[in-house]
């Protein structure tokens, strides 16, 4: 699979974007975390004219408010057939296989995953997930796997600096004099 085929990122919420964690508070609203990590993860993809599908089987306002700060292109919840669901997608938009990257971490994701050409789970995805994925992070759900999946497919595709650069303000020599101040330290250690 060529990394510069991809278009599309579909995007699991609960224990990829999240923890895992279903909270509630005294009134009986959901309460999710979010990690801010994951924000640069979809920054970064949107600046590469990436599209992403937030595909999750709960649904909750939450998830509403963040990809919409985020904003997002297609938020769908309440999915309980995911494959059917991005099936669809893909025959509605005409979009191949390799187009699409897909991050989950559990097994309701699994037949949705194989019909992309890129997957990628949390460290602390299932067993299965970890089989079928082209790219294991080495970050747990809910605290940036998101934003390392993407930005090993931009570090891959020769992307990652310039889009750093251009999203968050940042020149290439600071860049180098931060990675040779981080070398450096390392050689300290």
């Amino acid at each position: 699979m060529k990394l510069e085929n991809i278009k599309y990122w579909v995007i699991d919420v609960d224990g990829t974007m999240t923890d895992a964690g279903i909270y509630y508070d005294e009134n009986g609203n959901e309460i999710k975390k979010f990690s801010t990590k994951d924000g640069a993860g979809f920054f970064a993809a949107h600046h590469q004219g990436m599209k992403i599908m937030v595909l999750t089987g709960r649904e909750s306002r939450a998830v509403t408010r963040r990809m919409e700060e985020m904003q997002i292109e297609y938020v769908c919840q309440n999915i309980k057939n995911k494959r059917q669901h991005l099936q669809q997608f893909i025959e509605q938009n005409g979009i191949h296989k390799d187009e699409i990257a897909y991050i989950g971490d559990d097994l309701n994701d699994y037949s949705a995953m194989l019909l992309t050409g890129f997957k990628a789970c949390p460290a602390d995805a299932n067993e299965e997930i970890r089989c079928i994925a082209d790219y294991i992070s080495g970050v747990k759900g809910g605290h940036g796997a998101v934003r390392d999946c993407i930005e090993y497919v931009l570090r891959e595709r020769g992307e990652w600096e310039d889009t750093i650069m251009k999203v968050y303000g940042i020149n290439r020599a600071e860049i180098n004099i931060s990675q040779n101040s981080c070398n450096e330290y390392k050689q300290d250690m």
